[in-house]
């Protein structure tokens, strides 16, 4: 499979560019899906989906959020079957999507939610050397937490070739952070098991090597993939590092509780309607998932 798609001409890609981050944009703005945008980029050309994810996520930074981290997507080799691909993606973290702090989960900011539980990593070093190994990628981990991650999609149906959902930020919505943070001294990233529920019952469960065989491994790939983007990761940024086990559709009112052995648990409670006084959904995001209940990272 190529990754190249035409239009060659420069100006045909930028033109591509610009109407696919205007659908992706006007959908979260006015909370309603959109057509797929592989018709603008073609279903492979990964590097031109980038280009119109950067252009979105500058968008909401030129608006005021802040990056605090990244996401990483399509760690699943199931999902990555299913749309074609043989490479996980990522999306970015801007503080607007951190909804940690708040009492509920505000349905209101999201269009087709499922919930995926995931270890995030919290970084106390930068990872921007040229010699990046899990050596060097594990101790520039501060600590990690169980985290749920909230992916959401712009396309209508989730209808989502590996274009359209890398172009919507990788699918991203909102995180949940624990409370409980671990350093990788006191447990082993793969060797972590999964159990999410649902509103009280069982809805997912899996472990560490859903995620690329190993989340450090995943967070080694995203060093070297953000390096290569010219924007290598931070001290001090939070990685969800891709999900453990199968997501969960999250429909207003619902409550979702993921345990995650050696880090704790996790909670969160989705608001029982859309809210017209909650917060704007910002105007992109993104994190993968497939049309399906079945694994999104």
């Amino acid at each position: 499979m190529t990754d190249v798609w035409e239009p060659t001409a420069v100006a045909d890609r930028e033109t591509a560019v610009a109407e696919a981050a205007a659908r992706l944009a006007r959908a979260a703005r006015d909370h309603s899906p959109c057509a797929p945008v592989r018709d603008l980029l073609g279903p492979a050309d990964i590097g031109l989906a980038y280009a119109v994810q950067r252009r979105l996520v500058a968008d909401r930074i030129a608006a005021g959020a802040r990056v605090v981290g990244r996401k990483i997507g399509l760690t699943s080799p199931s999902v990555q079957r299913q749309v074609g691909v043989d490479r996980p993606d990522f999306g970015v973290l801007l503080d607007d999507m951190d909804v940690t702090a708040l009492p509920a989960v505000p349905s209101g900011r999201l269009l087709q939610p499922r919930a995926e539980a995931e270890i995030a990593f919290v970084l106390a070093a930068d990872l921007d050397t040229d010699d990046l190994d899990l050596a060097r990628v594990r101790s520039a981990v501060g600590h990690a937490v169980a985290a749920l991650e909230i992916v959401d999609s712009r396309v209508a149906g989730w209808d989502i070739a590996i274009t359209d959902t890398v172009a919507d930020n990788a699918s991203s919505g909102l995180f949940v952070l624990g409370r409980q943070a671990v350093g990788l001294d006191e447990f082993e990233p793969r060797e972590v098991t999964m159990r999410l529920y649902a509103d009280g019952k069982l809805a997912s469960e899996g472990d560490g090597t859903a995620c690329l065989g190993d989340p450090l491994a995943a967070l080694l790939w995203l060093a070297r993939t953000a390096r290569e983007f010219g924007d290598p990761l931070r001290a001090g940024q939070v990685v969800l590092s891709g999900a453990l086990g199968p997501l969960v559709p999250t429909p207003p009112g619902t409550t979702v509780r993921a345990e995650l052995s050696g880090l704790g648990s996790v909670t969160a409670a989705f608001t029982p309607q859309e809210d017209p006084a909650a917060p704007a959904a910002p105007e992109d995001t993104a994190a993968l998932d497939a049309p399906e209940a079945k694994e999104h990272g």
